[in-house]
């Protein structure tokens, strides 16, 4: 070699053969590394020779290209992905992780939870210069400066994207990243399409699906012929709206709903059922009461009936006949399972009718080799479950035995103020044949809350009747 176009090169050439994973050639060492499944080295040997160029496998060349390893695929670079390469290559075995989005991460850290919890934390800041309970302090509002706060927003997204992802690849060189688009031939071959339309094929040992969810989109009239906003366009947003109107009563819905509010829009949420339908009943009725005193307008049990766009603004009718006019439409009525471009009826995994791959408490789909983990599947949509998920997953692909227990999961809604839960409600004991006892303190009964000038929730415990056994805790309360 001589110049670095030429590592390049040889790089590109490498990539072309069936079974390369990954291909790296450091110029001034003169020194390469292949990673992949089944790798022909006498094949890579003479690819590289047909260029003119010298090769010969080093005297000191590693494990790292031992056939005898178990060889998982793992398609999607999220937190489920990352979790189960990390614990996979812990146990003994390659990983090769197949992405086609152009950065790696997942929808967490790149346009989910880390984004959208700066915009909340910088709104909460906002709310707390003009509204809070303090006598001695004086109240203000600010100029808010969108883009300046983007642009934090962005490079902290950045940086935690290369601390909990890009930095993994890097000091794991046994984890192999493929770009491109993952589809099943069989139950047991990925054909991995990359720009330009070059395709190589895998045959791993085992096969773990994390391809994660989409936002959906609701079947009403227009809408899909408008430039509606997803959770995705709103956290890149430069500016505020004028006036959102967000459809949703759940988990996402509400936390943007409440963040823009506070960054200056005028804010209506339209929701097909109640708040948080699926939390206790008391949780969303305080959530309602709050969020209109603050100034949201709530239409509950409402659906549009069509949706328009005139080029500028928005038109929702209502099915009472009213009709509301805005500049910006977020839709965040729930998410789908990224899986109906994988070809998995020809790899036989079963799925349920919303496309969410069926698993069992092993992570094991219906097929013994392919696993799967994270929002892809019909366990809850929460970044931890992906993560435990994703590193039983791999446990049980390389010999062990492992189970997702979700009996005390936790959840959190980043609202203010936010709500808590962990175990059963009194609507999931009764569904479970449980006999209760509730408890709910509200917050004006707690020193903390009057210490702090805000008393808005409350704790409510639920045990079992009789033994006392606490089966579950729900709680809405200001942060601190």
């Amino acid at each position: 070699m001589t110049c670095d176009h030429c590592a390049r090169s040889i790089e590109s050439a490498v990539l072309e053969l069936p079974g390369v994973a990954e291909a790296r050639v450091d110029y001034p060492s003169g020194r390469g590394t292949v990673q992949g499944a089944s790798l022909d080295v006498d094949g890579i040997l003479a690819k590289i020779r047909g260029l003119g160029y010298q090769a010969e496998i080093a005297e000191d060349a590693t494990a790292s290209l031992d056939t005898e390893k178990p060889h998982i695929a793992i398609i999607g670079t999220g937190s489920a992905a990352f979790a189960a390469a990390i614990e996979a290559t812990g146990r003994g075995a390659r990983v090769t992780l197949v992405e086609r989005a152009p950065v790696i991460g997942g929808t967490c850290v790149n346009i989910g939870c880390v984004p959208s919890k700066i915009l909340i934390r910088a709104a909460h800041i906002a709310h707390l210069q003009s509204q809070h309970p303090f006598r001695g302090l004086p109240r203000c509002r600010g100029n808010i400066d969108r883009p300046a706060l983007l642009a934090q927003q962005q490079a902290r997204v950045e940086e935690l994207r290369h601390a909990k992802y890009e930095s993994i690849l890097e000091q794991h060189p046994e984890i192999a990243l493929l770009r491109g688009e993952a589809r099943f031939l069989d139950a047991h071959r990925l054909e991995i399409t990359g720009e330009g339309g070059h395709s190589q094929v895998l045959e791993p040992d085992r096969i773990l699906i994390a391809t994660g969810a989409r936002p959906a989109l609701p079947e009403i009239p227009g809408l899909a012929d408008t430039p509606w906003w997803s959770s995705t366009e709103a956290l890149a947003t430069e500016s505020a709206p004028e006036h959102l109107v967000v459809l949703g009563g759940s988990v996402v819905a509400l936390e943007l709903a409440q963040a823009f509010l506070r960054l200056g829009s005028r804010v209506t949420l339209l929701a097909r059922s109640t708040l948080l339908s699926r939390e206790d009943p008391e949780i969303g009725a305080l959530l309602a009461e709050l969020l209109e005193e603050e100034g949201m307008a709530l239409h509950l049990h409402t659906v549009p009936e069509s949706v328009a766009h005139d080029g500028r603004n928005f038109h929702v009718h209502l099915p009472d006949g009213e009709h509301i006019e805005c500049d910006r439409l977020l839709v965040a009525t729930g998410r789908r399972a990224n899986t109906d471009r994988l070809g998995l009826e020809k790899a036989g995994v079963e799925t349920d009718p919303a496309g969410r791959i069926r698993v069992d408490e092993r992570l094991c789909t219906s097929q013994p080799h392919i696993y799967a983990a994270g929002d892809c599947t019909t366990l809850p949509q929460y970044v931890y479950v992906a993560a435990a998920a994703g590193t039983r997953a791999a446990i049980n692909m390389t010999g062990g035995d492992a189970r997702l227990d979700l009996s005390a999961m936790p959840a959190v809604v980043f609202t203010e103020p936010a709500v808590a839960t962990v175990g059963m409600d009194t609507r999931m004991a009764a569904k479970a044949g449980l006999k209760v006892e509730t408890r709910r303190l509200d917050l004006d009964s707690v020193p903390r809350a009057l210490a702090n000038f805000d008393t808005r929730g409350f704790i409510k415990l639920v045990a079992e009747a009789g033994s006392g056994r606490l089966l579950g805790c729900q709680v809405v309360a200001a942060e601190g």
